[in-house]
Order: structure tokens, then C-alpha cells, then sequence
């Protein structure tokens, strides 16, 4: 699987996170990965890397094992019909990080000739902590197998019914922007209560990866260690019950669901 060669096509923001990701681990060659995008001027700051880069998608996935679509959901129909007829049955993965498109409508353009998944990472590949989640429509066991070590390159993948997809987008893809408004919220409380900017950055940047490990690391639900901190009459109880009367949780609750809505539509 490490000699796999892997193009994405339309290096956005999400396409460039993967690249990125996949450079940082080191264990795909560089030399085996394309890059695309309309204006390839946008990705020269990557010529030095040993990614391909070019401009057609055709000739990207000729030499490819594992095709990444990233385009927008507007775009997406117009790229596949124009690699359709290039996609080789035995050959290529076909994998597409497009947020709303399913597994169906993207057969309905392609075909089934290609094993067709559907992945929904986030922005923090680029550091290699994204949560991938992975459906599909009968593919084999070394098909999935594939795309799974492709993706547990830059974090985690579980896979889930197709059904799933779309919340997937909002709580793992959306969700990055959520947590990152919450941080900079608490910077800008930690200046207000007299730090210089930087300093609250470090000490609420640390405290938030923190309080995630003792998550992941310990398997307790949140309330578990909040406890811990919470002491009768003590300050931390006096925060959170503010928040709380001023909407902390159900506001983020009700941004979830909104978001989800309109992707639903």
C-alpha cells in the first residue's frame, strides 16, 4: 500500500489538508502523488516538494491507484464525466471528499465499472489529526483496507452507513470551525482578564488539547472530569452556570442542527 499512487483532484482547502498531511508522514513518496488544480498557478509554493502538479485531470489519473476528488459539490459532476471514461476497472479507487454528493449520484456519472467511496476528513489532516469517516457500496475488504491506511495517515478513520455522512460533515468538518470560534473566545476572555494575546493563545491553545487527551486517552464522558474541577462554590461553577444561563450549550447545539439542516436541503 505504500508503493499506492494517489491523486487528488482540486487542491482547495481540504485537497491541499491531505496533501499536506500526506507529505508530513513521509510514507507515501512524493514522487507518487498528483496534485490538480484549474489554476495550477495557486500550488507552485509546492514545486519543491516532489508532488506532481498539473492542471489535467486525465493525465493525473493515469499513473494513479487511488483518484481523490475535492471539488466542489457544484463542480464535481463536470469532473467525473470528464474522467469516466479514464477511470481503469481493476485499477483505480475512486474516492470523493465532496461534501452532499452520494455514493449514488456519483455511480449515476461513472458508472460502477470503479469501487466508488465517500470520505469526509477535515482540516487538520494537515497536521495529521483529522477524524475520517469512510462509507461505501460493497467494496472488497482490501479495497476499504486501502482507502482506511490512506486515511489513517493524517489522523483517524472509522467507517459508517452512508446514512451518517452528512452529520459526519458537520460534527467532524463543520466542527473544527465551532471548536476554533470556541478558542478564540476564550482568548479573548483570558485578555480581558489581563493577559497579552499571545500568552492567552498558549495557555488556551494547551488547555483545549488537554482537555481532549484526557477524553480520548481516559474514555470518560465530559461531565466525568468536569466534576473534578468543579468544586462547591468555587469559581468554576460560577462560570459555567453563566454560560450555561446565557445559552453555552444550547447554542452550539442549535448551530449544529442548523448546519446539518442546510446540508440536508
Amino acid at each position: 500500500m505504500i508503493n499506492n499512487r494517489v491523486s487528488i483532484i482540486g487542491c482547495g482547502n481540504i485537497g491541499i489538508s491531505l496533501l499536506q498531511g500526506l507529505l508530513k508522514q513521509q510514507i507515501i513518496p512524493a514522487k507518487n502523488i498528483t496534485a490538480t488544480r484549474r489554476n495550477i498557478e495557486e500550488l507552485t509554493h509546492l514545486k519543491e516538494s516532489g508532488v506532481r502538479l498539473m492542471s489535467d485531470n486525465i493525465e493525473a489519473i493515469k499513473e494513479s491507484d487511488l483518484i481523490i476528488i475535492a471539488v466542489k459539490p457544484y463542480n464535481i459532476v463536470g469532473v467525473l464525466q470528464e474522467l469516466k471514461d479514464h477511470l481503469n476497472p481493476g485499477k483505480h479507487l475512486l474516492i470523493s471528499v465532496t461534501a452532499g454528493v452520494t455514493i449514488s449520484k456519483i455511480q449515476d456519472v461513472v458508472g460502477t465499472r470503479v469501487p466508488v467511496f465517500r470520505a469526509m476528513p477535515n482540516i487538520s489532516a494537515s497536521v495529521g489529526k483529522s477524524v475520517t469517516c469512510i462509507c461505501h457500496n460493497g467494496a472488497k475488504p482490501k479495497e476499504l483496507e486501502s482507502v482506511k491506511f490512506l486515511f489513517d495517515m493524517i489522523g483517524i478513520t472509522m467507517t459508517i452507513d452512508e446514512d451518517l455522512m452528512e452529520s459526519a460533515t458537520i460534527l467532524g468538518a463543520c466542527g473544527v470551525a465551532y471548536v476554533l470560534r470556541f478558542i478564540r473566545a476564550m482568548i479573548q476572555g483570558g485578555i480581558q482578564i489581563g493577559f497579552d494575546a499571545a500568552t492567552a493563545s498558549v495557555i488556551v491553545n494547551q488547555t483545549v488539547k488537554g482537555a481532549a487527551e484526557l477524553l480520548i486517552e481516559r474514555h470518560q464522558h465530559p461531565e466525568f472530569e468536569i466534576d473534578k474541577v468543579t468544586t462547591p462554590k468555587g469559581c468554576t461553577i460560577v462560570g459555567l452556570n453563566e454560560m450555561e444561563h446565557n445559552g453555552f450549550s444550547s447554542s452550539l447545539i442549535k448551530g449544529l442542527v442548523a448546519s446539518f439542516e442546510k446540508i440536508e436541503k
